[in-house]
């Protein structure tokens, strides 16, 4: 073992457009929002995670809340510094040290993301002190989080639908034979939950209500086998500017989301007729694996298997799903050869 190794911390992280998870020592340590405060006044971050979450929709005009991340990539490069920075700072075993440790990072990148997006990533990572930067595209480290073994001859469908991005990928032998990355994932469905609130009820929400509606009653389908209860939900009346409240169905919330989810179907159907037929054939029978926040969505998978014709099936806590691969990856960082290191 050499001075280096002793001094160095392995993490493997998830960076999100909606959440940042972080692995060291084979727990997750880090699981929070992907969202930074800022005084507008000095440009300086005052909080980050949980916390920047809660000032959401409710600040005043000195302080703003950002999103450094849009679409799985960064869009604003030193606010993800400072989030990546702050979150690393959090971590138990590294909080607290006197000397800061060296950093062997393994991050995962979505599929669709160019040679420039990639190199923002990684410039992130290594101004907080990390020696070794190794970039996971994310249907792979989805695919080895939801069980699959990515090594293996065998042919496998993975459907990861994040907060930014819905990466559909077909993975064999180690590697991404084909696959599409596809900017309607958690965000927009978001978007259209208040955008449907506003046309039918002239009822205007905040990002963080129609969060809420998505997670409580949001479906992918128009009649669910268990009825989802009716939920409260209060905003501002457009007509009359004050605040009220409406119940809202689960139907309602099918109609809003539609229109997005049937991009989703065409998407998976595109990446089918694209797949070699010795893989589809093994595709036949393992079925279609979800993964990500946006598996969660009710009846998802219902739809999805109507629409192929494939057995679906959602992965073990599908959330953690992709930082689960990318711990895995980092594990056998040497063993894995898709590791990219640029």
């Amino acid at each position: 073992m050499g001075l280096f190794d002793m001094f160095t911390q392995e993490i493997a992280m998830d960076l999100g457009t909606a959440n940042t998870l972080i692995i060291h020592n084979n727990k997750i340590v880090i699981d929070q929002p992907s969202i930074v405060a800022i005084d507008r006044t000095t440009g300086k971050p005052i909080a980050v995670g949980e916390q920047a979450k809660l000032m959401q929709g409710k600040t005043h005009e000195n302080i703003k809340t950002i999103r450094p991340l849009k679409d799985g990539v960064i869009a604003d490069f030193h606010a993800s510094e400072h989030m990546i920075k702050e979150f690393i700072k959090q971590i138990p075993g590294i909080r607290g040290r006197f000397i800061q440790p060296a950093l062997r990072i393994v991050i995962c990148i979505p599929s669709g993301i160019t040679e420039v997006e990639k190199r923002a990533v990684k410039d992130s990572a290594l101004k907080v002190n990390a020696k070794e930067v190794k970039l996971i595209y994310e249907p792979m480290a989805a695919a080895i989080g939801a069980g699959i073994d990515v090594q293996s001859p065998e042919g496998n469908m993975i459907v990861d639908i994040g907060g930014g991005t819905t990466e559909i990928a077909v993975v064999a032998l180690g590697g991404i034979v084909c696959d599409k990355s596809l900017k309607i994932a958690g965000d927009v469905f978001t978007n259209d939950i208040s955008y449907f609130l506003r046309s039918y009820h002239n009822l205007y929400i905040g990002e963080r209500t129609a969060e809420r509606i998505k997670i409580e009653i949001g479906s992918a389908l128009e009649e669910l086998d268990y009825p989802l209860e009716d939920i409260p939900v209060q905003g501002r009346d457009l007509i009359t500017g004050k605040p009220k409240e409406i119940m809202i169905n689960y139907k309602e919330i099918f109609k809003a989301l539609d229109k997005s989810i049937m991009r989703i179907e065409d998407a998976v159907m595109e990446t089918l007729s694209l797949t070699p037929p010795e893989l589809a054939a093994d595709i036949y029978k393992t079925g279609i694996y979800l993964a990500g926040g946006g598996a969660l969505l009710n009846g998802l998978a219902d739809r999805l298997h109507k629409k192929t014709g494939l057995p679906v099936c959602v992965a073990e806590d599908p959330l953690r799903a992709v930082v689960r691969g990318t711990g895995i990856a980092l594990k056998n960082i040497n063993k894995f050869r898709f590791l990219m290191s640029s």
